[in-house]
């Protein structure tokens, strides 16, 4: 389970399209108020990314969209996570979205490479056109944490996705997702390593979700153990003044015979016979904790697929993996978890876009 980790504005837009020098664009172009430093903005851009020179924290961004043709643009950002879903504009339209994007170091996993210092972003899409941008410092930001595995994480490189990778597409400005899912971890590693949850811990502000999925690699965890990791997890979410929010692990793509996922690999029941889903279940009736129910979800969605259909969720063509999703699957499986959040009542309408 573990895995690696106006005319200075039109000047801009033409210099981004071109992908020349941004040096060439005139300098009242960088300049929004006379005698104030400028805000971070498209002078920071290529045709295909932008740097921002900033120190860990949390940031909203603020993007125009389009051009004098049609364009369709998606934003990514830092350790390949997708920030702004493809968004159309018609010929010579201009289209403004914003997101709040969580900078830190290591900027994927944990226990991973710290990457590159600053706010990198992406900018992708089938026909992008990124008219202009601007960068501030967040206030008032609510904090989505997640702790959890590789199925979760900020992967690094290609094919992998985890769902908390894709998850921020979904979220509209002033709600920002601060992913601290590592790969490899059971509930006993999470717990017992200073960089995981004695980095975490400290971090939840009052009034932050902090969503737990741990389960894929608590192989030899016993029931008791399991629970009690569980609860300390959930315990120390509220002493901290956040809620915790339990979810289910995403099932394996291990099919029956009859076309079902009823059998313990599937269905992340352990050697000991730990059923994971049904003690996180417990856990979260007896704690009266909010629980997302991925294990359901996503086994519904598997065999509702089938044998081949569910095949492009997960690795299977590429790496005979049937564990670790793709980046299609861990989209679904985010949109998944945007559905529960909703449904749930965590976060407001207005703060998460439509799938």
């Amino acid at each position: 389970m573990r895995r690696g980790r106006a005319l200075g504005r039109t000047a801009v837009t033409a210099a981004v399209a071109l992908g020349i020098g941004l040096s060439a664009v005139p300098a009242q172009a960088r300049q929004q108020y006379e005698g104030r430093p400028p805000a971070p903005g498209i002078e920071n851009c290529t045709a295909t990314a932008c740097h921002f020179d900033l120190p860990p924290g949390t940031y909203d961004v603020r993007v125009t969209l389009g051009g004098d043709l049609a364009s369709s643009t998606a934003i990514g950002g830092e350790t390949r996570r997708a920030l702004l879903p493809e968004t159309a504009a018609a010929a010579g339209e201009r289209v403004v979205r914003s997101f709040t994007v969580n900078v830190r170091t290591p900027e994927g996993e944990p226990l991973g490479t710290e990457g590159t210092p600053g706010l990198d972003l992406t900018v992708g899409g089938t026909a992008p056109a990124l008219a202009g941008i601007r960068v501030t410092p967040a206030r008032h930001a609510r904090q989505i944490l997640l702790v959890g595995d590789s199925t979760v994480c900020d992967q690094p490189g290609d094919p992998y996705s985890g769902w908390g990778q894709r998850l921020p597409q979904y979220l509209r400005k002033g709600l920002s997702v601060a992913n601290y899912a590592d790969s490899g971890e059971s509930t006993v590693s999470y717990l017992g390593n200073p960089f995981l949850w004695d980095t975490v811990r400290p971090l939840i502000r009052r009034g932050d979700l902090v969503l737990i999925q741990l389960a894929h690699n608590d192989k030899t965890t016993d029931g008791a153990t399991y629970r009690a990791g569980l609860e300390t997890l959930v315990a120390g979410v509220r002493e901290r003044g956040g809620e915790p929010v339990l979810v289910t692990p995403v099932v394996r793509r291990w099919f029956n015979t009859d076309g079902t996922l009823n059998n313990n690999t599937a269905l992340l029941v352990n050697g000991l016979g730990v059923d994971h889903p049904a003690v996180i279940r417990s856990v979260a009736a007896d704690r009266d904790v909010p629980l997302i129910d991925l294990t359901a979800r996503t086994k519904a969605l598997v065999e509702s697929l089938g044998v081949e259909g569910s095949k492009a969720l997960y690795l299977s063509n590429e790496k005979r993996d049937n564990t670790h999703t793709s980046v299609h699957g861990a989209t679904v499986y985010a949109d998944l978890v945007r559905e529960e959040l909703l449904n749930l009542g965590l976060v407001p309408r207005g703060k998460v876009r439509v799938g």
